[in-house]
């Protein structure tokens, strides 16, 4: 009687055990057949080179990887939302992703202004060396927590240039009641140097100069301006671009839409950013120095180099503004520790790697004028 009770409880087990199978295998299949469609929104022009073009490209790379599952409408600024509301779209769940610089939000999170661009500071390479295996990311993700976004680094300018002027700038004396359009960090140490910084999307940047709006701006480098036709607006391009040794742009993702996605889409969609993290600076690489080419030759741009006074007042008024932003919160000063011990390293390093490289390949130093 024993061994006929035994039996019957191990075949019960058993088709019970068989059963949860079978309706854990379903369960399975109807998640992997469920599909997701995602809004994403950014704060360039549509299909804009290099950086516009990025987000496209994550749609596309999604749509194929996913097989479908995932599909994400790509809005350019303005489309669906402005271009400085990115952040608030993506926390509020109007849409699920967005493509953006970090420190257009600086009034909402200051110490974002470290993810985007630091003065004088480190430049893709670094950055990316810093975010992946630094703990940057770490970083950048606790920052935006309270907001109900997590961040991805979703491609890098590379160094850009020092500007658009409608006058020659000689000295500091020449940027004294300037008004400028640049972002960031490098808009605060040029308003101490007697600059009217004023912000805006880049959809508006070669209106306001024509206009007369704005005496001088940044946007990103030769592709991009080009593009933007900043040549029929202002007659001198300067460099070096100080104030951005890169700016690394973010794919900003909604935490709750996030955590809807099965795993594999989860890991579909960071290695499909990972892609545009690295294609965006590539395109960068590849394009500034034909479309500088053409600035100059075809459209007789003139190219300057920024004063070494004007550098030399940057830098410390960088340093000052820097300092001033590591004390305004403890989350601030972690985050500066950890990014100035990671560039004191690296630039260790590259000063017999990179930079001696570079001395060796160009022993005559700056050919450029």
């Amino acid at each position: 009687m024993q061994v006929k009770t035994l039996t019957a409880a191990v075949a019960m087990t058993t088709a019970m055990s068989a059963g949860m199978l079978v309706v854990s295998s379903l369960d399975n299949q109807a998640q992997a057949q469920e599909t997701f469609s995602w809004k994403m929104v950014t704060s360039w022009p549509k299909n804009f080179p290099g950086v516009g073009q990025g987000p496209e490209r994550l749609a596309e790379l999604v749509d194929e990887m996913s097989d479908g599952r995932l599909t994400i409408e790509v809005f350019g600024a303005g489309q669906l939302v402005p271009g400085f509301e990115v952040f608030d779209a993506v926390s509020d769940g109007t849409a699920e992703l967005g493509h953006s610089a970090s420190y257009y939000w600086k009034g909402k999170a200051p110490e974002a202004q470290f993810f985007a661009a630091v003065p004088f500071g480190m430049n893709a390479q670094e950055m990316n060396a810093w975010l992946h295996f630094g703990g940057g990311m770490e970083l950048w993700n606790e920052v935006y927590e309270p907001f109900g976004v997590d961040v991805m680094v979703a491609g890098a300018s590379g160094v850009q240039m020092g500007g658009w002027y409608n006058k020659e700038i000689n000295s500091i004396d020449d940027l004294d009641g300037l008004k400028m359009r640049m972002p960031g960090l490098g808009g605060e140490v040029m308003s101490r140097m007697g600059v009217a910084i004023v912000n805006m999307p880049g959809g508006e940047i070669f209106t306001s100069l024509q206009s007369g709006a704005i005496d001088a701006t940044e946007w990103i480098g030769p592709y991009n301006d080009l593009a933007f036709g900043l040549h029929q607006a202002a007659d001198y391009y300067y460099y070096p671009g100080w104030h951005e040794p890169t700016v690394m742009f973010e794919t900003i993702v909604n935490e709750e839409a996030l955590a809807e996605l099965p795993s594999d889409l989860q890991a579909i969609l960071t290695t499909a950013v990972r892609d545009i993290n690295a294609n965006v600076l590539d395109e960068y690489t590849a394009r500034n120095n034909d479309a500088l080419e053409t600035l100059v030759n075809e459209h007789e741009v003139e190219l300057r180099r920024i004063p070494d006074d004007v550098l030399a007042q940057a830098r410390e008024y960088s340093d000052d503004v820097i300092a001033e932003l590591a004390e305004s919160s403890d989350l601030a000063t972690r985050i500066y520790e950890s990014y100035s011990t990671f560039q004191d390293k690296v630039v260790n390093y590259h000063a017999i790697s990179e930079q001696a490289y570079y001395n060796a390949r160009n022993p005559e130093g700056d050919t450029t004028e």
